[in-house]
């Protein structure tokens, strides 16, 4: 760094800035103000600003700023108005600190600047963003500044001690010590004596030139703005310099001094003559005097200033509350609007505009039509506005011309995903997908991977792509994945995985909407996704998959605040009135929206999806409901009475009558429009009929088969679609289930034979064959389910379930004893776990009432209380043994048999919860003589029981007594307020929790074969056969359907224009509401503030206006005055003037003497007008 600046300031190049004369480098230690440190440069005046800014960069570290704010006139003493102070101190800095802006003040404890400073510094302590600090910069002569001796001969990289001095009233002043950096000009000349002025001006136009970004992307120039504050005299000229510089200024009035002087002048030019001058100086500073000379001057200074009104902003903070940082980006945008209309010109300002979220401002200033934005354009603020969670931005940008599809690559969305916070959940979880990916790498070797792992960023699309499949599962496989490399491949069948391809980072997105709501999902931004959802395709879907990937999430999250907003996102909510909408719109279409094989998401349904995210809510719709009947009854009518299905049942031939209605046939006699619009789209059979064979077979049926086979087809087609429903399928399970029950405690009661060669008996052999196909089944459910899943996953998915578990437990408990039995020795054995293995098996019957709407909840009521009674046995559990073992030492201190100690330790505790309090052996008074001992020898050897010692026996009833009204009363109150709640939890959800156990139960049976066991032996035999033999097999697809693609994209388009209709119904709903009329209420009445505000201007502004006019007519008598003394008027009478009346003012014309008097000065105002 040092032979940098040697180079800059010493070396004699052909740069002009490097010419310039060496400068000098220190910190300065305030040590009366504790542990203050400011770091400062000494230059002289004709200093190339370059070097300046060099420094601060490269030497200081400071960040290059996004905004430069100058303070003018905040060197001056005055009374610093409450209002004035307050807006300085909280806008100023607030708008400040939102950018990581420098302020550029006068570096000494004078005026304003000695309170802005100290709020710096505050702002600065407090602040934890090391992104977005800002910086109090003081320039200044050392000419201004006290104790200048101790800065004269300073070495460089030096430490000086200054010592500042809060009582001087000047001409020197001290520096203030709430400065973190100091530029001091020296060798300034007496004939220079705005070389301060000047320097700094130079420094701020140089700034102004550099080009930054917001976040440090390099992309626009740094916006410099004047704040003008109170100010004297002396601050025309330097205003008029930076105007030369197209440098914008910002206006305080009411601050005083010449600020006030020009808001006079500014809204009536025409105004600015110099008697007006003089009259406004005299007023704001009435200690001084002033030379006429120095008026016209100044006169011609404030009209120069204001012929620049394109940068100028005048602004009272007294009567308009407007914040500051509004008022600060409207002159940015009015200076930047005066000399370009190329949107690349407006893009520091927007950058300002996202960097503090001020929307409005956006779209009043910078999108009101008068620039033409394209894409590219817009591509690099949008991305601050998605890495700052700015949603009104992004909605404003795309708008207004962004294109996201073109925005959005693989690259972009990567740095979205890097540019995450590291105290997000998300964080953590990709750095453990990144640690790793770099376990993965250990095997690879080389210098070239090394290296090549350190230049890729922190994350990468594959690490995303694998947490969202730890949420989604099958529903995100493929994300973020070259599609060449995305094949199925004889490896996936041998588990091992193949690599996924590497992705063309400069390619874009195949779907960017779902891309950035996921990213939005992720990081728990739910207004920015809901917008990304909206603007989206396949909402119903979307929605539930931002539902499972929250509900996950949330079971990770360690803050609770964090944990509280995941569970309070609505998007299952979002999912059950967009498919409402879609229901009230299009029953069929919306029954093909549930089983449509989602393009977005993998090929999942939202009935799978809904399944992953638990979505109660979804399931309970009456939409889903209705299908699910439409499922459950197959091609049978929803009308059909159970009795009639019964008689069906067992009675066959009933079948073949007119007793049970059937969907096709009813239809085909009175086809109302809905279903002639849906042959049309080819929808209601794609999605009732079950197998692919049905469409068959309909066709046939419509194209009039001969005679002899017509009735032959009839009898198939109604056999067929009878046993093939599941409403069928489930009353020939339990019914068989019934037989199997009965057939088990025949065999365990009454047939149950000896070991062989007596038995078994033919009817166990029977049960074994029947619990041998019910093994089958259950094979089948877990294997022969999906054929893309790998074989670990189809066992997970198939323990998963509570009563696939319990199956589990009776198959195994089942062979246990079958192998038990067919042994001498361990025949009961084997008795005894076949009896527990049928309460089991009878226990399994529970499954059956979960398609019963009152009986359906209690299942989970007793599956929840039974979590109730584990926790209450473990505070159970703690006072049984405690009492159990003190009572067993106080009572039967001798005793050594294990089984008594235990039956007196645990059991009979437990017991005397119940009632049965063995008081003889308790209380000593009730004790009956009886065979025992006290002896231990006799206790082991002859096995007598042990008499209870009669010590401290008033201890054993008093403890006695505390167990039982701990026991009796609070742990079983407590035991009966939990299971109070969990029932009242649940019944009042009961419809709820029916409606989601009849899905499951549904789906089940809907993929169950036709027989039930033991019959269902012969689908098994078929199944394994077409396996064998590799022919196709007519299998039942699990509620999900692959529609053509022109019908897909009908119902997909069909669907967004249903979402469109959703949310403008939300938001006609969010303007009717208390809130938005509030609202609405509150601008009606600021608007009318501003209109009287503006009829009070106006009245103010006649006033000054008569009194012009009277003055002109006194200059016009003096004139008439001074014509007539000439003898030019001599034969015309002298106009009479007394004095001119307004309103509410009189002004009074001076007397003859006065004009006399005044008759040079009117001479010289003639002149003046001339001019």
């Amino acid at each position: 760094m040092e032979e940098m600046e040697t180079k800059l300031c010493s070396s004699d190049k052909e740069e002009p800035f490097k010419r310039e004369p060496p400068y000098c480098t220190g910190e300065i230690d305030f040590t009366a103000c504790g542990k203050k440190r400011g770091k400062f440069i000494k230059v002289p005046n004709t200093i190339h600003p370059g070097i300046i800014f060099e420094v601060m960069l490269n030497k200081w570290k400071l960040p290059a700023p996004n905004l430069v704010v100058s303070l003018a006139g905040e060197e001056e003493n005055f009374q610093v108005k409450p209002w004035l102070w307050d807006t300085l101190k909280k806008g100023l800095i607030k708008a400040a600190q939102s950018t990581g802006a420098w302020i550029f003040t006068s570096a000494l404890r004078v005026g304003i600047t000695r309170h802005l400073v100290q709020a710096v510094r505050d702002h600065a302590l407090a602040s934890t963003s090391s992104k977005a600090r800002v910086t109090a910069i003081g320039i200044t002569s050392l000419r201004k500044m006290q104790h200048r001796e101790i800065l004269d001969n300073t070495k460089n990289e030096s430490l000086v001690r200054y010592q500042s001095n809060d009582n001087i009233q000047g001409p020197l002043y001290s520096l203030d010590h709430n400065h973190s950096h100091f530029i001091l000009v020296d060798r300034i000349t007496p004939d220079e004596p705005g070389g301060t002025t000047k320097l700094r001006l130079t420094l701020e136009k140089h700034i102004s030139e550099q080009r930054t970004g917001y976040g440090g992307t390099g992309s626009i120039e740094i916006p410099v703005l004047c704040l003008l504050v109170n100010g004297g005299p002396g601050t025309l000229e330097r205003m008029c310099s930076s105007l030369e510089n197209s440098t914008p200024w910002l206006i305080l009035a009411g601050s005083g001094g010449t600020a006030d002087i020009l808001a006079a002048f500014m809204n009536d030019p025409q105004l600015v003559m110099p008697k007006a001058v003089e009259k406004q100086f005299k007023e704001k500073f009435p200690s001084k005097s002033f030379l006429w000379k120095d008026v016209l001057q100044w006169t011609a200074t404030i009209q120069n200033i204001i012929s620049h009104q394109h940068l100028l902003t005048l602004h009272n903070f007294e009567q308009d509350g407007s914040e500051l940082d509004t008022v600060i980006l409207k002159a940015l945008v009015k200076a930047c609007k005066s000399h370009s209309q190329e949107a690349q010109e407006y893009l520091d300002e927007l950058k300002l505009a996202v960097a503090w979220n001020r929307v409005d401002i956006a779209k009043s200033e910078i999108f009101n039509g008068d620039v033409e934005w394209k894409s590219c354009d817009l591509e690099e603020v949008m991305m601050d506005a998605l890495v700052n969670d700015k949603p009104e931005f992004v909605k404003l940008f795309i708008d207004n011309g962004a294109n996201i599809s073109e925005f959005l690559t693989y690259s972009r969305l990567q740095r979205l995903y890097c540019s995450i916070s590291h105290k997000c959940l998300l964080y953590e979880l990709l750095l453990k997908k990144h640690e790793e990916s770099k376990l993965t790498l250990t095997g690879l070797t080389g210098q070239h991977h090394k290296e090549q792992r350190e230049n890729c960023p922190l994350f990468t699309l594959s690490e995303v792509s694998r947490v969202l499949k730890d949420f989604l599962h099958d529903a995100c496989k493929g994300f973020y994945q070259d599609p060449r490399y995305g094949g199925k491949k004889k490896s996936d069948k041998m588990n091992t995985k193949p690599l996924p391809g590497p992705l063309d980072m400069n390619q874009k997105t195949e779907n960017p909407w779902r891309d950035l709501f996921v990213w939005a999902v992720l990081l728990n931004r739910h207004k920015m996704a809901n917008y990304f959802w909206a603007m989206g395709q396949e909402g119903v879907a979307s929605a539930l998959a931002a539902c499972k990937i929250l509900k996950e999430m949330s079971r990770l999250e360690t803050e609770t605040e964090v944990e509280r907003i995941m569970k309070e996102a609505k998007y299952e909510q979002l999912a059950v009135e967009l498919f409402s909408e879609c229901y009230h719109n299009s029953e069929e279409r919306a029954f093909a929206l549930l089983v449509r094989k989602s393009q977005y998401w993998n090929r999942i349904t939202c009935l799978q999806l809904a399944t992953e995210a638990d979505a109660k809510s979804f399931f309970a719709h009456d939409g889903v409901q209705a299908f699910l009947t439409k499922i459950w009854w197959g091609d049978m009518s929803t009308n059909t009475q159970i009795l009639k299905l019964i008689c069906g049942f067992y009675c066959p031939f009933l079948i073949f009558t007119n007793l049970i209605a059937f969907s096709e046939e009813k239809q085909s006699k009175n086809e109302p429009e809905p279903f002639r619009e849906l042959d049309t789209l080819d929808t209601e059979r794609t999605l009732l009929f079950s197998r692919g064979e049905d469409r068959g077979s309909g066709k046939l049926e419509k194209q009039n088969p001969p005679e002899n086979t017509a009735w032959v087809t009839f009898m198939f087609t109604r056999w067929r679609k009878f046993w093939t429903a599941p409403v069928t399928v489930f009353m020939g399970n339990v019914i068989m289930y019934f037989a199997f029950l009965f057939l088990f405690t025949y065999v365990i009661l009454l047939d149950f034979k000896p070991p062989p060669p007596e038995g078994p008996s033919a009817t166990e052999i029977i049960l074994y064959f029947w619990v041998f196909t019910l093994v089958l089944e259950e094979i089948r459910q877990s294997f022969y389910t999906d054929e893309d899943t790998n074989l670990i996953k189809k066992c997970k998915l198939y323990v998963e379930d509570n009563w696939n578990k319990c199956d589990m437990v009776t198959i195994f408990l089942f062979i246990i004893g079958v192998t038990c039995r067919m042994r001498n020795s361990t025949f009961q054995a084997g008795r005894t776990i076949l009896a527990i293995d049928f309460m089991v098996f009878t226990l399994r019957l529970i499954h059956i009432f979960a398609i019963h709407k009152q009986l359906g909840p209690k299942i989970i009521i007793v599956e929840r209380m039974m979590k109730d009674v584990f926790f209450f046995l473990f505070f159970l559990s703690v006072w049984l043994i405690a009492y159990g073992v003190t009572t067993q030492a106080l009572l039967h201190p001798d005793d050594r048999q294990a089984e008594w100690i235990f039956r007196r330790v645990l059991y009979r505790p437990y017991l005397q919860i119940f009632g049965q309090i063995p008081l003889d052996e308790i209380d000593t008074s009730r004790m009956y003589p009886r065979n025992c001992t006290f002896n231990p020898l006799e206790i082991l050897h002859k096995n007598l029981p042990s008499c209870p010692n009669s010590y401290a026996n008033w201890l054993v009833i008093l403890l006695l007594v505390i167990f039982l009204l701990v026991t009796n009363v609070l742990l079983m109150n407590l035991l009966i307020a939990m299971f109070s709640y969990t029932f009242q939890v649940v019944q009042g959800n009961t419809d709820t929790f029916w409606k989601i156990q009849r899905y499951n139960l549904i789906v089940e049976y809907h993929g169950r074969p036709a027989l039930a066991p033991p019959f269902i032996i012969i689908n098994h035999i078929t199944l394994v056969l077409r396996r064998i033999f590799n022919k196709m097999e007519h299998k039942k697809e699990h509620l999900e359907r692959d529609l053509p693609v022109g019908l897909d994209q009908k119902i997909v388009t069909w669907e967004l224009v249903q979402k469109e209709n959703y949310l403008v119904s939300l938001e006609q709903e969010r303007k009717e509401s208390n809130e938005e009329r509030l609202k609405a209420t509150s601008n009606k009445v600021d608007n009318l503030f501003k209109y009287f505000s503006g009829l009070k201007e106006q009245e103010k502004r006649f006033k000054a206006m008569e009194a012009q006019i009277c003055h002109c007519t006194a200059v016009i008598s003096s004139m008439v005055e001074a014509l007539t003394k000439t003898n030019l008027l001599c034969n015309q009478p002298v106009p009479n003037y007394t004095c001119a009346m307004t309103a509410d003012t009189e002004v009074h014309l001076p007397e003859r003497s006065e004009r006399e008097e005044c008759a040079d000065q009117s001479e010289a105002d003639i002149t003046y007008i001339d001019n």
